[in-house]
């Protein structure tokens, strides 16, 4: 992919401004973008003493560990679909 075919979003996360370049759409970078701002303001609402930077790993963390269940769901659910075809 060049230079020229990448997507470029300018994003607002927890009030700060980031230029995001990336090769989804623009709307998808701005989903992106929503999901890590709000899950930032959840956890600060609840801890709102945590500095930047810790409510920046603790975000990802959170992020990750969504993934993480939501990947082991879906390789749940693809073995018990193989062991029906099977």
């Amino acid at each position: 992919m060049s230079e020229q075919d990448k997507t470029r979003a300018t994003v607002d996360i927890f009030g700060q401004p980031y230029k995001i370049v990336g090769s989804e759409s623009t709307s998808h970078i701005r989903l992106v973008a929503s999901i890590v701002d709000d899950k930032m303001r959840e956890i600060s609402k609840k801890n709102p003493y945590l500095d930047i930077n810790k409510l920046a790993v603790l975000t990802a963390v959170n992020i990750v560990h969504d993934y993480v269940k939501l990947k082991e769901d879906y390789e749940k659910i693809e073995k018990k679909l193989n062991q029906k075809e099977e």
